[in-house]
This record gives structure tokens, sequence and C-alpha cells, in this order.
């Protein structure tokens, strides 16, 4: 039986509108990257248009030269940032000149360099330390709890996720185990110890002297409403001789001595309270000291874990929690419980400046003890994922990232060659 997602539907959205919203991300970027390769091929196209036209026109127009210089020059530079911008990720013309596709054919080296990159410069103790010094994590963890309900979907997802836990796992291989993980809890709590512990914590809160108070008030009731039988119990015993109305003062004397009995014993300074006392306190401490009734506590323990009736018992006792935690109410139950749970420990953090500092403080050691012995191992994992990324992949990554700056180079290379070429040529036409 699948269980009920109980998360609101705007909780069940955000994955879906997360994952929009990155297609979104590189949709744009490959529409920007569009963008200024055509900006930057236009240019050179360009260049090439008044190379010609300047060309042309130079014997009617003479001064069209340094206009050619200019248009030649950033020629010029427009081909050859071309040519190294789509070296660096492809072979130009589909010609594989040597040292082209840099980024496809140095995959391993690439992903080497990422992992020891990220090692070195973000996951060093010295950097970790630095950046997690002034870093609240507590807080912030506090004040996003605290904030909307984000409690709720928090409780929400997290009774879902134990719901779905629970069915999928097999019920009867659930059941064994949770019934032998009691039996063997049981089989390592001594018995006497644990009864002389139970004994004392019973005495010394008055339950059992309460419970007495009970039984010697309960058996003075019983008496008052079956005098009638005494009576005729009385009168059966005695001998046929004897008169019915002497049975009857014989009978009522022995109730009036018993009730009267059970009268005084309700007095704290009864002798048979103190009795009472003294036993129950001597048995607490021999239930823990003595060996003879520790080895008849854990012969007991045995043949009450042996009995197949415990057993069934064991066994009923999870299939009846389990069906329970199935029910909806016990999951509003504890979805409730887990949020009340949430928002009192958000407050007490928000609210406590000392406490808050010590959870930082033990963040701060949990993250240098696990990130920075590990920085290697975290280096190898990027260099493996790098490694499986398919070239094209790859590629395509890296030119969505730093591709529209690249192209934005040539731009500047057109221009930048351009003036230089219009500047040499008037120095040489000067001198």
């Amino acid at each position: 039986m699948r269980s009920p997602d109980l998360a609101p539907p705007e909780s069940r959205a955000k994955p879906a509108s997360r994952a929009m919203s990155a297609r979104a991300t590189t949709h744009e970027r490959r529409r920007a990257l569009r963008r200024a390769r055509t900006l930057a091929t236009s240019l050179l196209l360009l260049m090439l248009a008044i190379v010609v036209a300047a060309s042309i026109g130079m014997k009617q127009w003479p001064w069209l030269a340094y206009v050619r210089a200019f248009a030649e020059a950033g020629l010029v530079g427009a081909c050859a940032d071309w040519f190294a911008v789509v070296a660096l990720f492809r072979h130009p013309l589909g010609i594989p000149i040597p040292h082209t596709a840099i980024v496809a054919n140095s995959k391993e080296r690439i992903g080497v360099a990422i992992g020891r990159f990220m090692a070195n410069n973000f996951l060093s103790p010295r950097v970790l330390v630095e950046r997690t010094r002034d870093v609240d994590i507590s807080g912030w963890a506090a004040r996003w709890i605290l904030r909307g309900d984000n409690a709720s979907n928090v409780a929400q997802r997290t009774t879902s996720s134990l719901s779905q836990v629970l069915t999928a796992v097999p019920r009867e291989d659930l059941n064994a185990f949770l019934s032998g993980a009691v039996r063997a809890g049981v089989e390592h709590i001594p018995a006497s110890a644990f009864g002389s512990k139970l004994l004392s914590l019973l005495w010394a809160h008055g339950e059992m002297q309460e419970l007495a108070e009970k039984l010697l008030a309960w058996a003075s009731t019983a008496l008052a409403n079956n005098r009638e039988t005494i009576r005729e119990k009385v009168s059966k015993r005695t001998s046929r001789l004897i008169p019915k109305w002497i049975d009857g003062i014989v009978a009522d004397k022995i109730i009036d001595g018993v009730a009267r009995i059970l009268d005084e014993m309700r007095e704290p300074s009864h002798p048979w309270r103190i009795e009472m006392t003294t036993t129950v306190e001597q048995l607490i401490g021999d239930l823990a000291t003595k060996p003879e009734l520790i080895e008849k506590g854990e012969e007991l323990k045995a043949r009450m874990l042996a009995a197949p009736a415990v057993i069934t018992q064991i066994d009923a006792l999870w299939v009846s929690i389990e069906n329970r935690l199935e029910a909806p109410e016990t999951r509003a139950q504890t979805t409730r419980l887990i949020e009340r749970l949430l928002t009192n420990i958000g407050a007490r953090i928000h609210n406590d400046r000392q406490l808050r500092d010590s959870i930082n403080r033990w963040l701060r050691v949990a993250v240098l003890r696990t990130v920075a012995p590990r920085r290697t191992e975290i280096a190898e994992f990027i260099r493996k994922v790098v490694e499986n990324w398919d070239t094209d992949t790859l590629t395509e990554r890296i030119e969505l990232t730093v591709g529209r700056d690249l192209q934005y180079i040539r731009i500047n290379g057109t221009l930048v060659g351009g003036l230089v070429g219009l500047v040499i040529f008037t120095i040489t036409q000067l001198f």
C-alpha cells in the first residue's frame, strides 16, 4: 500500500519548478551565446566587406587606404581570435589541426585540475576555518525553520518518508527484526536489578502505599457488603445445638473485629505498616545484591521469554504498532508532534545566543574533521565525475559558462587589431 503524499501541492511543485528554472537558464545561456557569436562573426564579415570596398575605391579616394588598413588589421585579428576560440572546443572547420579541440582532448587533465583547485582553495583547513568562523549556521537554520510554513513542510516530508520506509520494508522482516531487538534488549537487562529499581521507584513515589490503602478500603467495603454471607458461613460451621442468634452474635463480633483491624491498619504508625515498610525496603536491597535472587530473576526472565504466549504477544504488539502508524490520524498526530518539536527547537536556538554559539562551534569542528581530512577523496570524486561526462557534455557546459565572454574577446580582438593596424599604417606613411 502506497502512503499518500502529505506534502502540500506547492511543496511538491518546487522540484519541478526548479528543473524548469534550470532548463530556462540553460536555454537563456544558449541564446546569449548565439547572439554574441553572431555579433562577432558579423563584425568579421563587416571587416572583410570594408577591405573589399576600400580596395576598389582607393584609386579614386586615396584616403581609403587608412580605412583599408584598419579593416585589414581587424580582419586578421578577428580570424586569429576566431581560430583561437574555436580551437578551445572543437576542430576549426572540422580540420583536425594539432592542438585544437583542447577541451575535448584534455578532459582528464581538466578533471584533475578542477579537483585539485577545489581541494586546495576551498577545502583546506585554513580556508575552512576562515570561511566558517563567522557563519551562523545554527541561527540561519533556526530562522529558516521559524519562517512561514517551513516547519510544517519539513514535518510532513519527515512523516511521509517514515511511512514510505515502513511500507518499503517487508512486514515479516520488520516484525522479526523488531521482535528480535526487543527480546535481545530484555535479555541484556538484569531482571533482579531492574525489579529492585522499579520497586524502589514505586515505593519512593508512594504508589505502593496508595495501593495498600486501596486494598484496605476494598477489604472493608467487601466485609460490610458480605455481612449476611459471613453469618451463613459461620452458622454452617458451628454445632446444630447452638442457637442461630448466638451464631449471629459470633459472626458480628468477627466482622466488627476484622473491620476494626482494617481501620487500624490505615494508620501510618500501625505495626503492620511499619513491618511492611521494613520488608519492602529489605526486598529492594536483596533484589539488587543477593546472588540467589539475581539467579532466580534470570531464570524467571528466561522462562518468560521462551514462553510461546509471550513471543506471540511481542509479535502482535509490533503488528499493532505498525497498523496504528499507517492510520491517517496517527500520521497527522506525528506530523503535528514533529512540527511542534521543530518549532520549539528553532525558537530555543534563536533566543539563546550561548546555545547558538555552542552549536556553531560543534558544526565547525565537525566540518573540519569530516571535510578537511577527505579533501583528496573529494578531489578524486570531482575528477571521476568530470571524466565520466561525455565529451560533448563537457564541451557544452564549459562553452555555455565562458563562451559568451570568449565571443566578446573576438569582438575586442577585431576592434583592437584594427586600431593597432591603423596606427602602424599611419606611422609607416609618416616616416
